[in-house]
């Protein structure tokens, strides 16, 4: 199949556009990123070059996305609200805005026959520079011995208060040299710093281990949590330790009362 013409300016405007004012946010990345961190198992079958672009909902999502939704939808009762709102938001902006493209879209809650996730959320959103997805291996002298600390993302914005939605794959884009992948920011730099992240994560997940040990690999971590996390020393991501300890009725309280299966992996930022 020929590539298309679409750059990448070309995907990305008409998508911000379309998904900004809704509380989403989108960021490119290149399928080789992401597949160069991950086992065969877990690679997109898709040209290193192919663009991809992975969607963020942040708290402003529940009031300009999901009230509405819920205000003018005829689903009734429904039983996943907030995806069901996610897909309508993104389905609708990608049939607006790319009618002639082929787009493989897999939203983090879909799973393939094999009981995998249909992509890393948290691994996805660090390769794109969206966030930092901090893992047992970012912590030098770990104090655990031979436990296992789950990962857990940290958005510089939002802190723990947004969610990994979607990834997008533009089967025919081809991106080249202009995209250059970006260093995700670290927003937790210090070791004491991570060592409280993660154990805060790890402590209000007293079940991670039952997902997550399927697959015995750091970058495959992905859980979802709406704990407050510990306030953070200074940091250059300014208002992570604020928003991570706020306690407020947002996009990520309203969704997390739904029950999955155990042998998923749940791909939620912190």
């Amino acid at each position: 199949m020929a590539a298309s013409s679409a750059s990448v300016e070309g995907v990305i405007g008409p998508l911000g556009s379309c998904l900004t004012k809704l509380g989403f946010e989108v960021c490119p990345l290149k399928v080789g990123w992401y597949n160069s961190v991950l086992p065969p198992s877990f690679h997109l079958p898709y040209p290193d070059d192919a663009l991809a672009v992975v969607v963020l909902s942040t708290p402003a999502m529940f009031e300009q996305a999901f009230l509405p939704f819920l205000e003018h939808s005829s689903i009734q009762k429904p039983s996943d609200p907030v995806d069901q709102c996610v897909r309508h938001c993104v389905s609708t902006a990608v049939s607006q805005c790319f009618p002639e493209l082929k787009v493989d879209v897999r939203y983090d809650y879909e799973l393939l026959p094999s009981r995998k996730p249909k992509f890393l959320a948290q691994t996805a959103a660090h390769v794109s520079g969206a966030a930092f997805y901090y893992q047992q291996s970012d912590v030098t002298d770990q104090p655990w011995g031979g436990r296992k600390m789950f990962g857990v993302c940290i958005h510089p914005s939002f802190g723990g208060w947004f969610a990994i939605r979607a990834l997008l794959v533009f089967e025919d884009v081809a991106v080249g040299p202009e995209l250059v992948q970006p260093d995700p920011p670290d927003c937790v730099a210090s070791r004491e710093d991570r060592i409280k992240l993660l154990e805060a994560f790890n402590l209000h997940w007293t079940g991670a281990t039952e997902t997550s040990s399927l697959w015995d690999r750091p970058t495959q971590r992905d859980r979802r949590s709406t704990s407050p996390l510990p306030r953070l020393s200074a940091s250059p991501c300014s208002g992570v330790g604020v928003f991570c300890q706020k306690k407020r009725p947002n996009l990520i309280s309203a969704h997390v009362s739904r029950t999955r299966p155990t042998d998923t992996a749940d791909t939620w930022a912190c």
